[in-house]
Parts: C-alpha cells; structure tokens; sequence
C-alpha cells in the first residue's frame, strides 16, 4: 500500500506545524485598553513628572505592565474635586517601584485616577 503523502511532503508539513506552535507561544499577549471602561492595571513605575500639577495640569506616572505595556496614569493636580481619594505621596514614587492603578481609561495607554470613589494608585508589595 502506498502512503497517501510522500516522506518530504510529509516532513514538510510537519516542520510548518512546529514553526506555527513555537510563534504562537513565543508571541507576547498585550491587552489593549478600552477608552471609556474601567481598568485596573498593575507594574513597575518607569517615570514620574508631577511637574504639570504646578499649571493645573495632570501629573503622569509611567507604569510598565505585563498586559498592556507602558500605561500612562493621569493624576489630576485639583484632587479635592476628584471622587476618589487623593493619591499616597506620589513624588515618593520611583522608578521600579510595583503600583496598581485603577481608573477610567482615556486612551488606549492612558487612564484617569479621578472619577470614582475606588479610583486610586497605590504601592503593592
């Protein structure tokens, strides 16, 4: 009886399978946020610049994650008007330290800490 593909062929098909499974185990998952939705993310802090807070402006700090690359979370500087609680003392903050942010997402790399009583960034252990 003669086998219904010839050894290459065969060979072939099975060396296209194996490519096929090690890029897709290799392949990194990111998670895009999605603006308007809540999110809760968790990293290392990259960069801090509160310097914006002196015009009003929101203060950035830079979190790298796992799941959704470098997040920028948006601190405004007028915390009394922000429904949540004002942030731990973010010029403390630096680069490497683990944080968690929860809050609204403004771009899909970027979320506000303000709108809601459980928005907040705070070190983690």
């Amino acid at each position: 009886m003669k086998p219904l593909c010839p050894a290459p062929v065969r060979m072939a098909a099975i060396m296209v399978m194996a490519a096929m499974l090690c890029t897709c185990a290799t392949t990194p998952s990111t998670t895009t946020l999605v603006v308007g939705q809540q999110a809760t993310i968790e990293g290392e802090v990259v960069r801090v610049d509160t310097s914006p807070w002196a015009y009003d402006g929101n203060a950035v700090v830079i979190v790298s994650t796992q799941s959704a690359g470098n997040v920028e979370v948006r601190l405004p500087a007028r915390c009394n008007l922000c429904k949540a609680a004002p942030p731990d003392d973010v010029q403390a903050l630096k680069p490497r330290d683990r944080v968690q942010a929860i809050g609204s997402v403004t771009a899909t790399n970027a979320l506000v800490v303000c709108e809601q009583p459980q928005h907040g960034l705070r070190r983690v252990k």
